[in-house]
């Protein structure tokens, strides 16, 4: 009998006895890691594919993902600190991050469309450098009102008792925010400025 039970015992799977609040928080960490790992990579390329045809640039649209890249570090390294050291939460949600970066990189790169489309059009006529700052004049006014108007919609969700929702208003409102009035008003137009008609290569209708 008893060597019956030490052969059941060795048959069953070690990984199945595992369970509680702790195992389920692990698989959902681990979860949620690799879709962040799957996830961004396919979101970024095909955003990528999408504004090379849109722009009918290559360096343009790589400079307009690098951006959101940098935007959405620079948001979740400022809700850290606030999370840890303001609001005092326990912990973040697995899942934030990803819902996070979806939202923020999706709305940035709609701002961007705006922002760049009109660039092309008046670099077409201008130049590359007036073309920016044209196109910066028009549409600036348009995209910093909707991030605003964006970000206070993201920020009232915050005061619903939930931390989950509670952390993704504030990263969301603070990436909007950041994206609007950093990345779209001050480092794209001064990157294409910079960079001048290179940033439109292979087009060759557009000068400095």
């Amino acid at each position: 009998m008893a060597a019956e039970v030490r052969t059941v015992a060795h048959d069953v799977n070690p990984g199945a006895l595992v369970g509680g609040q702790a195992a389920e928080a692990l698989d959902t960490r681990l979860t949620s890691e690799r879709d962040l790992r799957v996830i961004l990579p396919t979101i970024l390329v095909v955003i990528l594919l999408v504004l090379m045809l849109l722009l009918r640039s290559v360096l343009a649209p790589v400079l307009i993902i690098l951006a959101n890249v940098l935007s959405f570090a620079a948001t979740m390294g400022l809700s850290a600190i606030v999370f840890n050291h303001v609001f005092d939460f326990p912990g973040t949600d697995a899942a934030v991050p990803l819902l996070a970066f979806v939202f923020l990189v999706a709305l940035g790169v709609d701002y961007s469309i705006f922002l760049m489309s009109r660039a092309r059009e008046e670099s077409l006529l201008h130049g590359s450098r007036e073309g920016i700052r044209r196109a910066l004049a028009v549409t600036g006014g348009v995209i910093t009102s909707a991030g605003i108007v964006l970000a206070a919609t993201f920020a009232a969700l915050g005061v619903i008792p939930l931390i989950f929702l509670a952390q993704l208003a504030f990263i969301v409102a603070a990436g909007v925010l950041i994206d609007t009035f950093v990345v779209r008003s001050l480092l794209i137009p001064g990157l294409i400025g910079d960079i001048g008609r290179r940033a439109w290569w292979p087009s060759r209708k557009i000068r400095d």
